[in-house]
């Protein structure tokens, strides 16, 4: 596991099981091969949140408020804390995921 970490994961998320998908996820070729294997595996309710949660954490590190994120994107204010306490405390995953993301 990277040393940035700030908060370890759950051992039931690191089973080989579990490790399987990340790689699975991690060999795909480009966003679009990574969409159509998310959509396949999750609801579209799920994709939907996991992308609104996305959103959420971007514009929280851009300096957006709280009553903004919310306002902008549909999401409880208790869904944009969450969020942010995983940005800020969590284990790094949504710092990694963040860095250099660009849609042209």
């Amino acid at each position: 596991m990277k040393a940035i970490m700030d908060r370890s994961i759950e051992k039931q998320f690191i089973t080989r099981d579990a490790m399987q998908f990340y790689q699975a996820i991690y060999r795909l070729g480009d966003e679009i091969e990574v969409a159509m294997f998310l959509r396949d595996v999750m609801t579209l309710e799920e994709l939907e949140e996991v992308i609104r949660r996305f959103k959420v954490a971007k514009m929280l590190s851009e300096g957006k408020t709280f009553r903004n994120i919310a306002k902008e994107t549909g999401v409880s204010s208790a869904t944009v804390a969450r969020v942010n306490s995983w940005l800020n405390h969590g284990t790094g995953g949504y710092g990694i995921a963040l860095k250099d993301v660009s849609i042209s």
